[in-house]
């Protein structure tokens, strides 16, 4: 019961903080943006062979590594395989 008051009270209070400062909802556009490039970075790895014998699967804990960390991620990633699934 405390845990849904607590869920209940962020969530106004996120949304006056939205809608208060006239963000709108450009940041939602800006987050697929950034979504559907991570994912064309990690498709454009694999399939070039830059990774040689390596792939890295597309899913949502992948795809969110690579939109947080951008580029370097698609890197983190091929090491973490590399060194934990090929050695």
């Amino acid at each position: 019961m405390i845990l849904w008051g607590v869920l209940s009270v962020s969530l106004v209070l996120i949304l006056f903080i939205v809608f208060r400062k006239k963000i709108g909802l450009s940041w939602l556009s800006s987050l697929g943006l950034h979504l559907v490039l991570a994912a064309l970075g990690i498709y454009v790895v694999n399939y070039s062979g830059l990774s040689g014998d390596l792939y890295i699967p597309i899913n949502p804990t992948t795809i969110g590594t690579v939109t947080v960390l951008g580029l370097p991620g698609v890197g983190l990633l091929l090491g973490l395989k590399f060194t934990l699934f090929n050695g």
